[in-house]
């Protein structure tokens, strides 16, 4: 039989144990329960192939999880340091250690947006998406005109111009240029329906110069209820091989235009001068939204040939030459 100085000695043991156990559950139960919030903001990026403990330390340094050993010991209990999403996470709130671990195995990452106006050129894309620091305006623009890269998208056009769909984009900091763009073509290809593309070529157009008259028409429009006026505008001299005369293809067949449009520049002969030239520019001139894509395949059944703005955002139409003259005076001359 033990002794009693040995059996004191074994209950002291497992006391000791017990109580080392217990302090051990309370700081366990203790990480998992606490809701902890860093000082302030954090945006936390994790690039791919990093270990979970540095991971943890800087979560811990950060001020998102109060003792990395435990955050650590914790995705291993659950089987997530393995599953863990590389990108850049944002943590503002307070926060169980659970409910960040689930974020990271979830691929919870921080989300921004970016929104492309109608009629913006490809120049002024560029800008913006160099602004929201995902890509240089310069990367872009090589990008949008690159013709393996164009290839690669099954675009049958020489640049992107008028192909990236105005809309707002969800990204995140990991996305690639090449991503964006292809999601903005995307987008466009669900515009550009298959009765669309019917309705336009029974009028003797095909898609690209679907597009091209639809970007002309967003930069002459003043609002959208204009729009199919505007077209009937411009299908009428199409169909009589009058120059379409519109101000906005000569601006972009201008380089470095200043804002200032003027006699020289309707007199130069470029591809996108439509008062020298009769028909279609090359190439759209901006990025067309849905409504001026509707309006170019489905004009407004109207005899006008002529439209002058009334300095209002709206515009006057008319069907001869005198009474666009009259028009001219009353709106333009008078100012």
């Amino acid at each position: 039989m033990p002794s009693k100085r040995w059996t004191k000695f074994l209950t002291l043991v497992l006391l000791l144990v017990a109580a080392i156990l217990g302090v051990c559950a309370y700081q366990v139960s203790s990480f998992l329960d606490q809701r902890i919030a860093p000082p302030q903001e954090r945006l936390i990026r994790i690039k791919p192939g990093s270990s979970f403990t540095s991971i943890a330390r800087a979560f811990e340094k950060a001020g998102i999880v109060s003792d990395a050993r435990l955050f650590i010991l914790l995705a291993r209990w659950e089987n997530a340091a393995a599953h863990i999403h590389a990108g850049e996470y944002r943590f503002a709130g307070p926060a169980t250690p659970q409910q960040v671990l689930d974020r990271l195995t979830a691929g919870d990452v921080r989300r921004l947006q970016l929104t492309i106006p109608e009629g913006f050129t490809l120049k002024e894309i560029a800008g913006r998406i160099e602004a929201a620091r995902i890509a240089p305006a310069a990367e872009i623009i090589r990008l949008a005109t690159d013709a393996e890269f164009l290839e690669q998208l099954e675009i049958e056009a020489e640049t992107l111009e008028g192909y990236l769909f105005p809309e707002t984009y969800t990204y995140t900091s990991d996305t690639l240029p090449e991503e964006l763009l292809a999601a903005m073509l995307d987008q466009f290809r669900q515009q550009l329906t298959p009765e669309l593309v019917a309705a336009a070529r029974q009028r003797g157009l095909n898609p690209h110069q679907l597009v091209t008259l639809a970007s002309i028409i967003q930069k002459e429009a003043g609002n959208n209820e204009e729009m199919p006026l505007i077209s009937a505008v411009f299908h009428n001299r199409l169909d009589r091989r009058i120059p379409l005369q519109a101000d906005p293809t000569v601006i972009y067949g201008v380089e470095d235009f200043d804002g200032n449009l003027t006699r020289r520049h309707l007199k130069e002969d470029t591809p996108y001068n439509t008062y020298r030239r009769r028909g279609l520019p090359p190439g759209p001139i901006a990025s067309p939204g849905s409504e001026a894509l509707q309006a170019a395949a489905f004009p407004a059944d109207v005899g006008y040939l002529y439209f002058v703005s009334k300095g209002d955002g709206s515009h006057a139409f008319s069907a001869t030459l005198k009474e666009h003259n009259r028009a001219v005076r009353k709106y333009q001359l008078r100012r």
